[in-house]
């Protein structure tokens, strides 16, 4: 019987691939930089039409299936997740990084049927790693099987998040508050490589044994949660409570003993949700 999903995710990897080598080829140029919301929070041109390459490749096969991107979102496409087949694409995780020529730059998909993550892709482009996932088939980098480090000792831990600039003070004063008092625990070091979807392979394949974030978005995160789920990760709410994909927060981590021990010293804030 044949695999619906599965051709879909063989589709997705040949897309993908094209997507990184778009990206590839325009850190060979100029890169035409325009401004979103704040400096930190920029949009390129290969952005949209990385974008545009996968999603028009896509519905060309799949022309009834539904689509969250992230760029399609900024210029006014509605983010809801429906029980629909749907693609959620970053083009580029990892924009600041694309601009600086910092080599954390990825490719993130993942695709969803009833609301359920049925498989992940991330392509770490630069370093030319191909991390994939399929629902109870295992994660692999390159083809390779990896799993996560399985460290519960929060002490032993290398953990990740992001580091930019919070327009709220109260936000930005909370956030350098976290990770004042992850590294008062003491762990061994925190880390801030600039790519969500890249984390969280780096946790999946067992470089990094947890990562946090609050205020990141659902195109972040699908890709690299079923690339952290498959590798034997636990992924969960900053509150302790389950993982929503809508929820804008997410801990991941190599153990229930490391993520809950970071649940209890993180300080959440608002950051909205991009249901809503």
């Amino acid at each position: 019987m044949s695999d619906p999903w599965q051709e879909c995710m063989d589709h997705c990897i040949e897309v993908t691939k094209k997507a990184g080598k778009m990206i590839r080829d325009a850190l060979q140029k100029d890169i035409a930089i325009m401004q979103k919301s704040s400096p930190v929070d920029l949009v390129t041109e290969t952005d949209q039409r990385v974008e545009q390459l996968i999603i028009s490749s896509i519905k060309e096969k799949y022309p009834t299936h539904s689509f969250i991107g992230e760029e399609s979102v900024a210029a006014g496409s509605p983010s809801v997740l429906t029980d629909d087949p749907t693609w959620i694409i970053d083009p580029i995780d990892g924009t600041t990084n694309f601009v600086h020529r910092f080599p954390f730059v990825a490719v993130s998909i993942g695709f969803t049927v009833k609301k359920a993550i049925e498989f992940g892709i991330v392509y770490s482009c630069i370093e030319d790693k191909m991390y994939t996932a399929r629902k109870g088939k295992g994660a692999f980098c390159n083809g390779v099987p990896i799993k996560v480090s399985g460290q519960e000792d929060i002490t032993k831990s290398l953990v990740l998040t992001e580091t930019g600039f919070k327009s709220n003070p109260e936000h930005f004063k909370t956030m350098t508050a976290n990770i004042t008092a992850i590294l008062s625990i003491p762990v061994h070091g925190i880390r801030s490589p600039g790519s969500a979807a890249v984390n969280m392979c780096l946790v999946a394949c067992g470089s990094a044994d947890a990562y946090y974030h609050m205020g990141i978005h659902c195109w972040d995160m699908a890709g690299g949660a079923a690339i952290v789920t498959e590798a034997g990760g636990v992924i969960m709410d900053i509150s302790g409570g389950p993982f929503d994909l809508m929820s804008r927060r997410l801990i991941v981590a190599s153990s229930r003993a490391v993520a809950e021990r970071l649940v209890r010293e993180i300080i959440e804030f608002d950051v909205g949700r991009d249901d809503q």
